[in-house]
């Protein structure tokens, strides 16, 4: 006996006998699948570590929140990024949510090379020694929870131990289309 998928309403799935399948190889290309991505918005957060070799730094726009009991975030750094090694090897990091007037923290810290917590980047040492961008509009600490390679890139899960926001209210710096931007409700 076979039985049709229907939708919530009762409709035959518009999927249901379709001829073209989805390549099962590696898809889309490199620029292609980057074009895609970048007609999404997100939020721009610079991690930072205390690492044996000093602080690390590296900027995310792949931070996320995955669970709230426990409190679990994450964020994926590409395993041949240079802060990599500094974050691997830290018990915690924080994740610095940035505010719309740090788009140059933003770029410095996305910049392979750059001695990103020189002059003219003002922050701080927190709880753990981690370091702290001022005038973010949050920080959040965390205890690295695991570690997950998938395709080139880690993926970092964190337990949250403390959160803070900016009393000011400060708006979120966000990244869409290869730029910085801001939120305007």
């Amino acid at each position: 006996m076979r039985t049709s998928a229907t939708t919530t309403e009762g409709a035959a799935d518009p999927a249901e006998g379709a001829s073209e399948r989805l390549p099962r190889d590696a898809g889309v290309g490199a620029d292609r699948f980057r074009r895609a991505l970048g007609g999404h918005a997100a939020g721009v957060v610079v991690v930072t570590a205390a690492a044996p070799s000093g602080p690390a730094g590296v900027t995310a726009t792949s931070f996320t929140s995955v669970s709230l009991d426990p409190p679990l975030v994450s964020f994926y750094i590409d395993s041949g990024s240079g802060t990599w090694p500094g974050i691997r090897d830290s018990a915690a990091f924080a994740v610095n949510i940035l505010a719309e007037d740090q788009r140059d923290i933003a770029a410095r810290f996305a910049t392979r090379g750059a001695d990103r917590f020189a002059a003219p980047t003002r922050w701080r040492r927190g709880p753990e020694g981690l370091p702290l961008i001022e005038g973010a509009s949050g920080h959040i600490l965390c205890l690295r929870h695991d570690l997950m390679a998938v395709g080139d890139h880690w993926l970092v899960v964190g337990r949250v131990a403390a959160a803070e926001t900016a009393a000011d209210g400060a708006r979120p710096l966000l990244y869409h289309r290869g730029g910085y931007g801001r939120f305007a409700p």
